[in-house]
């Protein structure tokens, strides 16, 4: 489409609500919007990273995929926030458990993120920076997903650059030590792209697998079957 803000969404100003949901696979974000939205209508098929607008209980909500890892998810949520004028975005994701009170299928709220990524080291800060969520949307999820009976986790999650991780030399303290909950590959780029925009951010993860079982989940059920992850984020937004 042309004379569009960026050079990877395809959409006008006002195509794009103020809130939106962001999952990784653009598949997923189209299974949200034929599942959830009323009256949606796509704005993105640029890259095939599929985005649409519609109605939620009322409620003009967007979702959109943003692929994998930091690069791809700060692309699309610098240019959401600052070229589209988006306020709130919920990322709904998958991650890997890294405790064994952590089981598959569980929703894990990302109060904050620790880091396996040099994202961040960009900014130049002069320091080391926290990676939080936004604390309204963190409470309104977490109140929503007690109120379904769901099962849930509140904490740190790790957002590291490697998908597979080589083995390390034993002996070291590791993230789980720590508590860390689980791992994924985008939160720490979306929160620290939200607090630099003056966006609120949250990230929402339904556990596809155990690093500590080995227990999975298919990958047609992380596309199209974790609904109370997507209802959650949506009643939250």
């Amino acid at each position: 489409m042309a004379n569009t803000p960026t050079p990877h969404i395809g959409a006008q100003v006002g195509d794009i609500a103020e809130s939106i949901l962001l999952p990784g696979d653009p598949l997923r974000a189209k299974f949200i919007a034929e599942t959830f939205l009323d009256e949606a209508k796509q704005f993105n098929s640029t890259r095939n990273m599929f985005g649409y607008t519609g109605f939620y209980n009322g409620k003009r909500v967007s979702v959109m995929g943003t692929g994998m890892g930091c690069p791809s998810i700060g692309i699309y949520s610098h240019e959401l926030i600052h070229e589209y004028g988006v306020k709130k975005l919920i990322r709904v994701g998958t991650a890997g458990a890294m405790q064994e009170k952590v089981h598959i299928r569980d929703i894990v709220f990302a109060m904050g993120a620790c880091m396996a990524t040099g994202y961040v080291k960009q900014f130049g800060l002069p320091g080391d920076y926290s990676c939080i969520a936004d604390f309204d949307l963190l409470i309104h999820a977490v109140l929503a997903a007690k109120e379904r009976g769901l099962s849930y986790h509140v904490g740190n999650v790790l957002t590291s650059d490697m998908f597979y991780t080589p083995k390390t030399v034993e002996g070291g303290l590791t993230f789980a030590d720590m508590g860390v909950l689980a791992a994924e590959m985008e939160t720490a780029a979306l929160y620290s792209n939200a607090a630099l925009g003056g966006a609120q951010a949250l990230t929402i993860l339904t556990i596809s697998d155990s690093l500590v079982t080995g227990e999975a989940t298919t990958a047609e059920e992380r596309q199209t079957t974790f609904r109370d992850m997507m209802e959650v984020a949506l009643t939250a937004i």
